[in-house]
Parts: structure tokens; sequence; C-alpha cells
């Protein structure tokens, strides 16, 4: 199966759409979807780029995920159609009760809760000789709610809990700082460790490891008054365990007492023979939830999960050292001669906040700036030159590009700036009236969403 295919096909499956609406959509015939879908032929770099504009006028989500699978640049997290993942049956697990974890949750903890116990238990090896303490699941939860809250700046709802102990992190320490270890997840947690997060603390202590297993004992602790019900939850998955199989226990007999949790053996088996289901069960709830807090945020399943490692620029890179076999390049920002050592990338419009690494949003700079912008967006003077160096790179890699790479190129341009053809892409006023036009909205966003505007770079 060809690249275009693979990527139409996961595209297809991860946000739902059936091969005959695509068809309608692009006024074709099924059988031609289906033959791209099966592998039996591959889409053209024209076609790639009709799929995306159908694909644009069913799920603006899709189509750019789309167009990031074909470029390579996109890590789809698992499972997240229109419908949740079906979690697999069990002969010695309650799948049920645990299908029930999110019912009435009104806020993120239960969601940060979950997927950072999955992320525990997979950094462990699923080795659970070893309970997990309060105080990790805390470090882990704040960890993971940074991401999403510091880094993507994504709402968690206006009355979260996890959000007032953010806040109070966020004033304590130096964001761009932060920022700097967003994709070393070891290092930022030991930062955020340092931090006082005692409210969140004592929330995990005293409410919230009850709340999450409290499906578990539903029917038993129905007439018991709320302030009995921690107790009654550690009373219940001791004197019961053998016969409820909660998801785990606790280290001690009274609510004062306990520090840590003691997962149940068949639990973890079960999260370990089943693990990408699991949390792309719990990823699908994580997003349903950020979408109701963030409904006009820019491809919000791409900031779910932070990418990890170094970013595979390749495409980008290999774009831009094409410019310079022919042009000389200057650092956007602080005009340094650039060479094939010093060449670096940037994204003008933060990646938080596209969370894309197009090329017509990126720029070349010196990898030894010494004023990093972090998560600013650029003061408006800086967009005519944007687009002029974006206009000479398209017009020399017209002419010196291979024909397959160019037509790859191109594909992100035509879809993100609503360019019609290679006339308009290769117009510079017309370029920059699709830049400006683009700019001003997706710009719009960003400031609603709490991005800065206005940086300008200074020694």
């Amino acid at each position: 199966m060809g690249k275009a295919g693979q990527a139409l096909k996961q595209t297809l499956k991860l946000h739902g759409i059936g091969q005959s609406h695509l068809a309608k959509k692009m006024g074709v015939e099924r059988p031609v979807v289906f033959r791209w879908f099966h592998g039996q032929t591959d889409p053209t770099a024209e076609t790639v780029v009709q799929i995306a504009r159908a694909l644009k006028s069913i799920n603006p989500v899709a189509a750019s995920n789309f167009i990031d699978l074909y470029l390579g640049e996109f890590i789809a997290p698992p499972s997240l159609g229109e419908n949740p993942p079906r979690l697999l049956t069990s002969d010695t697990v309650n799948v049920p009760a645990l299908a029930q974890l999110f019912y009435e949750a009104h806020g993120s903890y239960k969601y940060l809760f979950f997927l950072s116990l999955l992320d525990i238990l997979e950094s462990r090896r699923f080795e659970i000789t070893c309970p997990i303490s309060f105080i990790d699941l805390a470090q882990e939860i704040i960890t993971n709610a940074w991401i999403s809250y510091g880094y993507f700046k994504l709402s968690l709802g206006t009355k979260d809990c996890v959000t007032r102990q953010l806040t109070a992190i966020l004033q304590e320490n130096n964001q761009r700082y932060l920022e700097s270890f967003q994709k070393d997840k070891t290092r930022l947690k030991s930062i955020l460790g340092k931090t006082d997060y005692r409210s969140l603390l004592r929330y995990t202590a005293r409410t919230g490891v009850y709340q999450l297993v409290y499906p578990w004992f539903r029917e038993e602790s129905q007439e018991l008054k709320r302030k009995a019900l921690n107790q009654a939850i550690l009373y219940f998955s001791s004197s019961q365990y053998h016969k409820i199989k909660p998801l785990y226990v606790f280290d001690g007999e009274r609510v004062e007492d306990c520090t840590a949790i003691v997962m149940t053996s068949d639990w973890v088996n079960y999260f370990k023979s089943h693990f990408r289901i699991v949390q792309g069960w719990a990823a699908w709830h994580w997003l349903q939830y950020l979408q109701i807090h963030n409904p006009t945020t820019l491809n919000l399943v791409n900031k779910l999960f932070i990418s990890s490692g170094d970013d595979d620029l390749a495409l980008q890179t290999k774009f831009w050292k094409s410019v310079m076999n022919h042009h000389p390049l200057r650092c956007f920002y602080c005009g340094e001669l650039l060479n094939l050592k010093t060449l670096g990338l940037d994204h003008y419009l933060p990646r938080p906040f596209v969370a894309h690494d197009h090329i017509w949003n990126l720029i070349p700079i010196s990898r030894s700036l010494p004023t990093p912008r972090g998560n600013n967006i650029p003061s408006d003077h800086y967009l005519r030159e944007f687009v002029g160096l974006h206009h000479l790179a398209l017009t020399t890699n017209h002419q010196h590009l291979p024909k397959t790479v160019w037509e790859k190129v191109i594909i992100s341009y035509f879809n993100d700036l609503d360019l019609e053809n290679e006339n308009d892409l290769l117009d510079q006023q017309k370029l920059f009236n699709a830049y400006e036009t683009t700019f001003n909205s997706l710009k719009t966003l960003a400031l609603r969403q709490g991005f800065e505007d206005g940086w300008t770079y200074s020694l």
C-alpha cells in the first residue's frame, strides 16, 4: 500500500468517516475510494489535494491529520474515532465497573488520574511489587495536567480543582523554562515535583483515590453518607477483595493512615495485555471532556499527548536546505548567515497552538539564537518579511526540487492556506493575502486561548 493510501485508511478509521461519505464529497464512485483504502491503487499527488479538501468539508481535523500522516508527521492517539473503543471482556476482572469510571466526572481529575495511573504502570513495566504512593500519583497528574494546561493552554474547566493547583505552580515557575523541558517528561516531573502541590496531594489522599474505585462498590455504599463513604470503600476493598477485585486496594486500615495504593494483579495483567485499547478508551473520554471546555481549539486531537523524542523534520529541512543551495539564508530573527550546521527551524505560529510541523509555518533560524521567544506570537511587522521568505523558497524549489518532493511540499500550503493552484502559490501578493487572512483568523483563536501576541526579537 502506498503512503497516501495508508494515510487515508488511518484517517477514515481514526475519525469514523465512511468511504461512501468521502466518495460523495469528492464526486467519485465509492469503488474508487475502496481501492485507495485497501491499497489496490494509490492516490496521485493531485488527488491527495482533492481528498484533503473533501475531508476538510467533512471534518477539518481529519483533513489536517490526513496531511500529517501523508507527510509522516502525525502520531495518532490510539483509537480516537467517533465512538469510544470497546473494552475487551474478561473472566478475571469486572470490566463493566471499569466502563463506569468516568460517569459523573465533573472535573479533569478522574481522567488525569487514570491516564497517569496507566503511565506509571507502563513506566514500571507493569511491575506491582511496590505500592504507588499518593505523592507519585500527584506528581504524575500535575505533569500530565501541565502539558494540557500550561503547554497547550487548554481549559480544564473554570472550577476545576487541578486548574487551581496549576495556576499556583505557574506563578511560582518560569513558564518558558518549563516549556524547554516539555519533551523530557522525567525532567519536567522533577521540576514540578519541587513545587508546592500539597492541595492536590491532600485531595488525592482524602477523596480522589476513593472516587476512582467507587464503581466497584456502588451497591454496597449506596446507603452511606458522604463522610463515611471513603472509609467504607477502603473497608470493602479489603474485606471483599477476592470477590470484587477492585482496581486497587490501600496500604492502611483508616483513611487518615493511607499513603499509597496497591494495584490488583489481575487488573495489571488485563492492562498489560490490552494496554493500547484501554489507553485509547481513556483518551477518547478525555477528548470528549476537553472538547466541551475548548470548543474552538485548533487540532485538539493532536493535543491529548505530547510527542516524545526529536521531531522528524526531514522533509522540512530538505526544503530549506534546497533553498540554501541557490540563495544565502539568514536567521529570520537575528540575521546571522546560516550554513548546513547552524540551520534550525522554528514555528512562526507556536507549535502548542497549531499542533503540527507543516512547512508553511516554519522559518529558518540559527540554532544558537540567544533569545528564544517561547510560545509567543511574533509581532505583525514580521509578516510581510515572513511571506517574502516563503515566496523565495517556493519559487526556488519549484525549479529545483524533484517533482515528487515538490508535490508533497505544496499540499499543506493548498490545504491550510486555501490556495487553489500553483499560480496562486507562486504569486507573492496572492500568497501574502492567503497568509494574512489565515493568520488573522488563527491569531484570534490563539489570543482567546491565552497565547501572547506582539513578540519582537531583541539581544
